[in-house]
């Protein structure tokens, strides 16, 4: 489908142009150059019979000479030619009256000054001109034609000419453009041969493999980095989840004592997921394993953990299914999105109810708290932005990050997390599973 935004279509239309407007150049000349050749030779014609009437015939008022020659005494000549006629050749449009019937033609005159007496000399296009009265101007009419019909073939035949020039020599230059992006979506090697062009798209294919190098460290950097505290944490972890278990079994009947010792075992678990969830994150999706997951489960499981968050709330909680779905993902993202989701519906509803559904291709967390205003829309996905308290003003407790991750987590996958106001307050968070 053509476009104007192509860079080979707007290089077609500048050249096309271009080619316009130098054919309507030559033709422009041409037109000034045979008008004033016209206008020489008339005049030149005109001018000569005037002295050969004035030879043969004396002073007279009018002088008539076939072909189509009349000259006026200025005295004599008509109102309107009288108005119009100046030292310059000039043409108007006349209706001439025949037996056969009227046609138009172009009248040629101009006021010629000889000593104290004015004229008024005109000729009358169209009539057959004798050969031996001026055949110069015979000639041109001739060849008038016969120039004015060459010029247009050669317009339409330079105007196609570069039509196909144009369509040839854009393919020419958009090629390396071509070459680049598919070295740019192959592999690095591919770009790498492109680099040592002397061309604008050798320099282009340095800026993107300098840039791609870049983000390789970057990526490398952030990998490692992710690795390395992984690393770090789960030593502590590990031995805060064990000192939680033995400290509980030596509890007893402290029951309230053995409460704190299951919350430390429970929260040093989670925080084991989570990281374990972020060094999933790190890697390429084509290197993770993508078990059979029970959504119903995990959405059970993430609203028990956080319902403490409703402890002191008017705020009802309920899962809907209308049977077990389940999608291929690792247990940790798909947890951790979730997660997230209920954990906002939970802080920013102050009373009504949250509703988690679940369907074949999607898992809705809607809420009937504070919603999302206009303003913040286009920062919903933003790091560290985050929405105040309902009836104090204050911000809830949380970093700002939630969404971020959510969405981020979405992109790892290839998944899809939207976003609806509710007519009734609150808002609707929708993660498309099944794409």
């Amino acid at each position: 489908m053509f476009t104007i935004d192509s860079i080979a279509n707007k290089f077609r239309i500048s050249y096309f142009l271009f080619a316009l407007l130098l054919c309507t150049t030559f033709v422009s000349i041409f037109m000034y150059a045979e008008m004033r050749i016209e206008q020489d030779l008339v005049k030149g014609r005109l001018l000569q019979q005037l002295q050969l009437s004035q030879e043969k015939e004396g002073e007279q008022a009018v002088y008539i000479a076939n072909p189509g020659i009349k000259i006026y005494r200025y005295d004599s000549a008509p109102e309107d030619l009288k108005a119009l006629a100046n030292n310059v050749v000039q043409e108007i449009r006349v209706t001439v009256n025949h037996q056969t019937g009227a046609t138009k033609t172009n009248l040629h005159f101009f006021a010629h000054q000889q000593n104290e007496q004015k004229y008024i000399l005109t000729y009358l296009e169209g009539t057959e001109m004798v050969m031996e009265n001026y055949p110069v101007l015979a000639i041109f009419e001739e060849l008038e034609d016969i120039f004015a019909d060459a010029l247009k073939i050669a317009v339409v035949l330079s105007l196609l000419i570069a039509a196909l020039f144009s369509y040839v020599s854009s393919k020419q230059i958009i090629k390396p453009l071509l070459d680049l992006k598919q070295a740019v979506e192959t592999d690095h090697q591919n770009l790498t041969e492109l680099t040592h062009l002397p061309s604008e798209v050798g320099v282009l294919a340095r800026a993107i493999d300098e840039k791609n190098h870049k983000l390789e460290q970057y990526l490398k950097r952030e990998q490692l980095f992710t690795g390395d505290v992984s690393h770090e944490l789960r030593t502590p972890l590990t031995i805060i989840m064990g000192a939680s278990e033995v400290l509980a079994s030596q509890l007893g009947d402290h029951s309230r004592l053995s409460e704190f010792a299951e919350r430390i075992s429970t929260t040093a678990k989670e925080t084991s997921e989570i990281i374990s969830a972020l060094l999933l994150l790190s890697r390429a999706p084509e290197q993770l394993d993508t078990p059979q997951t029970s959504i119903n489960n995990i959405a059970s499981n993430e609203v028990q953990r956080l319902k403490y968050l409703l402890r002191y709330k008017t705020v009802t909680c309920t899962v809907v299914a209308e049977q077990e779905y389940c999608t291929y993902v690792r247990p940790e993202l798909l947890k951790m999105a979730l997660g997230n989701l209920i954990k906002n519906a939970f802080q920013y509803t102050d009373e009504g109810e949250v509703i988690i559904t679940i369907d074949a291709e999607k898992i809705m967390v809607s809420d009937t708290g504070l919603g999302i205003p206009e303003t913040m829309m286009p920062l919903l996905y933003e790091r560290f932005e985050r929405l105040n308290g309902i009836n104090t003003g204050d911000q809830v407790e949380g970093s700002g990050l939630g969404l971020s991750i959510v969405q981020r987590i979405m992109t790892h996958m290839g998944w899809k997390l939207t976003h609806q106001a509710n007519t009734t307050g609150g808002s609707t968070f929708s993660i498309y599973y099944n794409k």
